[in-house]
């Protein structure tokens, strides 16, 4: 197990630059609940979660969740919506829905959403949601139909038929995209525009500021999506402050929300940008010369809140507006999903 115990650097980080950013009420709406044995691919020990999550992670439940939320975040009350790890190739997608809806339940006012994949037919996604009781679909771009998951489109591992399955039950879907250009894709756009519009009871989050790592894909697509009534933004793992500047100029504050991407947030390291590409930067995944400074790495966590907090104050957010961005505004989406679902199921 990692240990996730905050040392002096991390303590001065919450005290002098954080704690004073973070209000006492927070809703998380990008974590995953897991456990390792639902990967079920032969060669998973060697496979590319293995380093990570794998190693440090390997079994997540809501007290180990809220175990974590308490040690790097200390005095706050957290509910969060839940899903499943997306594991690549051999995964157990029933194991996973029902394992993280169980845990899920154990934290009031928390929730869960369902894994699928495009072969998911319609009275098998709704049998699951009635058995686990989850508010949305989770897609995943490692499952698509495409031949080539780094260009997949939207539909390609989220079929329309899936969609209008959402649309008429008023379900969360929590969007990872695909392309390399992430967002600022004319096809991601475009798709977001249709499918946004044609399915208005969809509710749409965006996760990772709808992939953009860095500012270039949110500044080039924000004029465009600037007014959906129907598509969040998630905060989850993004670093840099100017992305998030440019998500909260360009979309409006008022649809962003934070997530944490744990159990990613509890690990050391920062996801850093650099050209139009970005990638993890860890303990032990560089050769930087750091004789110079103190050379030690925080919470990927407190480095996405850093960004958060520059970039909020970048913009001029006032209290009752970080309030929303970290409790007010996912606190309704939830509610008002499950409330739909609730009726639109007869539950």
């Amino acid at each position: 197990m990692y240990d996730f115990q905050p040392n002096d650097l991390d303590q001065r980080i919450w005290t002098e630059e954080l704690e004073d950013f973070v209000p006492a009420t927070v809703f998380d709406v990008h974590t995953h609940i897991y456990r390792w044995a639902f990967n079920l691919n032969a060669d998973k020990e060697i496979g590319p979660y293995a380093p990570s999550i794998g190693r440090y992670f390997p079994e997540v439940t809501t007290a180990l969740a809220d175990q974590i939320d308490a040690a790097l975040m200390p005095g706050r009350s957290l509910q969060r919506l839940a899903f499943p790890f997306p594991f690549a190739g051999k995964c157990d997608f029933e194991g996973s829905n029902g394992y993280v809806a169980a845990e899920t339940s154990k934290s009031a006012g928390s929730a869960s959403l369902m894994l699928v994949h495009p072969g998911m037919n319609e009275a098998e996604i709704v049998e699951t949601l009635r058995r686990t009781g989850a508010i949305g679909l989770k897609p995943y771009l490692v499952y698509a139909t495409n031949g080539d998951p780094p260009e997949a489109s939207i539909t390609d591992f989220l079929p329309e038929h899936q969609i209008a399955l959402a649309d008429r039950l008023g379900l969360i879907v929590m969007m990872h995209l695909s392309k390399r250009r992430a967002i600022s894709d004319p096809e991601n756009i475009s798709e977001v525009l249709r499918l946004s519009e044609k399915y208005p009871r969809v509710r749409w989050i965006l996760a990772h500021c709808a992939r953009s790592y860095s500012a270039w894909a949110i500044e080039k697509a924000a004029a465009s999506l600037r007014g959906l009534p129907n598509v969040w933004y998630d905060t989850s793992s993004v670093c840099e402050a100017d992305a998030l500047d440019a998500l909260y100029t360009g979309v409006g504050a008022e649809r962003v929300m934070y997530g944490s991407d744990d159990m990613i947030g509890p690990m050391r390291g920062k996801y850093i940008a650099f050209g139009f590409a970005w990638s993890f930067l860890s303990e032990t995944n560089h050769q930087l010369a750091l004789s110079h400074c103190d050379s030690r790495m925080t919470y990927v966590r407190y480095e996405q809140l850093r960004a958060m907090k520059r970039g909020a104050r970048q913009v001029g957010l006032v209290r009752k507006q970080r309030e929303a961005l970290f409790h007010g505004t996912a606190r309704a989406l939830v509610d008002e999903a499950r409330a739909d679902v609730a009726a639109a199921m007869g539950s």
